[in-house]
């Protein structure tokens, strides 16, 4: 299934399925659409309406607000290597607040405060099934399924300090979506590749398989520190390629377009404005 949470033209939000080009409501046991699909997980939707939507809904971001959500640093072994890091021994976790999501297709304006904002493309793990201390081999019974986030970066707040969270966390910063694929849907997924275009020009080129620490190892790793809850988000690290190890640095500037795509689960497409 490909899961969505749309917008009216009112401003109410539904959870929904694409089927196609339509998209349907997903329900609970009465009837009444999910508000998200953070909603429509924790409840354990019953199905979808007969019926699809009707015109002037629009996408955005699948879980509004989630309780967690828990990002992966220096994950791939080419992005550890540009960023003058060792490969850890435990996953490298850090925290982002539910107001640094920003819907897809919205723009990120560039902060006045940094001069070096950049872009992480990664793929993120959705929380179906709640659960705490989650062994590894049960792990993926917990993932509803995955999508895709832009983890864009200030770089001199992220290294103003030994914590990482003033140049990870900006408000209305990281797009995520567009949609959530299960994973009955990504036969081989770890040999899918993930990529991040700047205005086109090829950044970052990584197939799933090399990560570190793939997802089943996050999700037990993560559960041993915190329950997690459906819709949370686990962010999974970004490949090598990123602006900042780059000669000279690849910034980004006003007016790019950062496109972060994996096969079979859409690109996730963000423009960069003045802040």
């Amino acid at each position: 299934m490909r899961l969505v949470t749309l917008a009216g033209p009112a401003g109410a939000t539904v959870a929904a399925v694409r089927e196609g080009d339509a998209f349907h409501a997903l329900l609970d046991a009465g009837g009444v659409p999910y508000a998200d699909l953070g909603a429509a997980l924790a409840g354990g939707f019953d199905g979808a309406s007969p019926e699809a939507l009707g015109d002037g809904y629009h996408v955005v971001r699948p879980v509004l607000s989630p309780a967690a959500i828990v990002c992966v640093g220096i994950n791939y072994g080419a992005h550890i290597q540009e960023m003058g890091r060792e490969t850890p021994t435990s996953p490298t976790l850090f925290l982002k607040l539910p107001q640094a999501l920003l819907d897809p297709g919205d723009d990120v304006a560039m902060p006045p405060e940094s001069g070096k904002v950049d872009y992480e493309g990664e793929l993120v793990a959705v929380v179906g099934r709640g659960g705490r201390r989650i062994p590894r081999d049960e792990a993926l019974d917990h993932v509803a399924g995955v999508t895709l986030m832009n983890d864009v970066t200030m770089r001199d707040f992220q290294y103003r300090s030994i914590q990482w969270f003033a140049g990870k966390s900006w408000r209305a910063s990281t797009p995520v979506g567009p949609e959530v694929v299960t994973l009955d849907e990504l036969d081989g997924l770890e040999a899918r590749e993930l990529t991040t275009t700047v205005n086109g020009e090829l950044r970052q080129k990584a197939a799933i398989g090399d990560l570190v620490f793939d997802i089943p190892s996050l999700v037990a790793d993560i559960s041993q520190v915190i329950e997690l809850a459906p819709g949370d988000l686990i962010a999974t690290g970004t490949p090598g390629g990123v602006g900042h190890g780059m000669d000279p640095p690849g910034y980004l500037s006003a007016g790019d377009v950062v496109e972060v795509s994996v096969d079979g689960v859409g690109t996730l497409r963000t423009t960069f404005v003045s802040g």
